[in-house]
């Protein structure tokens, strides 16, 4: 698909946050607006159309039980810019995280996940160097836990694991969806998506899998 080279982009200005609650580090920022709503009206225009969303279908070969999963196309992949979008915010991870920069960097698929009540995504990790999450969409109530008293409700959350659980560290980190949020991480960092329930709302996101020029991967 699109590929992206180490250039002068709009994107410069852009804030970004690093998060390394263990041995990964993983890339928190925010969607830009206009990707959020290129994205979305996407999905609604391939949502609407019957063959589109059957040619469309990813879900046989990811790992995910939800409702569609599906493959954005090359052409508007380079029309939002959107590798261009994540070319500079792995740069600016690189750059931070071991000081190197980023040279090229081609997504090997990016798609749509809509989610909804009871269903999931298993534990899993991904293909190529780095992945990435962007919410879209997220339902305004997840519904309740069984045990309302112990004050913890994961319903929906998304969750890394890396490693062993000891005194100094956790082995899990857990992240509540809010839309914009964009999550960038190592490929090979598991995680697992819980489900929801008491709503007909959708948890909507979008994902990718990428590979970087043989430098930078090393890291």
């Amino acid at each position: 698909m699109a590929s992206w080279d180490r250039m002068e982009s709009k994107f410069n200005n852009h804030q970004i946050g690093m998060i390394k609650p263990f041995g990964p580090s993983i890339i928190k920022t925010k969607l830009p607006e206009i990707l959020l709503q290129q994205l979305n009206e996407y999905t609604e225009t391939i949502i609407a159309d019957e063959s589109k969303l059957k040619a469309l279908d990813h879900g046989p070969l990811l790992a995910g039980n939800v409702r569609h999963e599906i493959l954005l196309e090359e052409e508007f992949v380079k029309r939002i810019k959107w590798v261009e979008f994540i070319g500079y915010v792995c740069n600016e991870w690189l750059k931070r995280d071991s000081g190197k920069e980023l040279q090229q960097i081609q997504i090997i698929s990016s798609w749509i996940i809509r989610q909804f009540k009871n269903e999931y995504n298993p534990i899993h990790h991904h293909s190529g160097h780095i992945s990435g999450v962007a919410y879209l969409k997220v339902p305004s109530h997840m519904g309740s836990t069984v045990q309302e008293s112990k004050g913890v409700n994961s319903n929906g959350n998304l969750v890394f694991m890396s490693g062993m659980a000891n005194c100094f560290s956790s082995s899990a980190f857990e992240i509540t969806p809010e839309v914009g949020d964009f999550y960038m991480f190592p490929n090979y960092l598991d995680h697992t998506v819980y489900p929801f329930s008491n709503t007909d709302e959708e948890r909507r996101s979008v994902s990718f899998n990428a590979i970087l020029n043989s430098e930078a991967a090393a890291y």
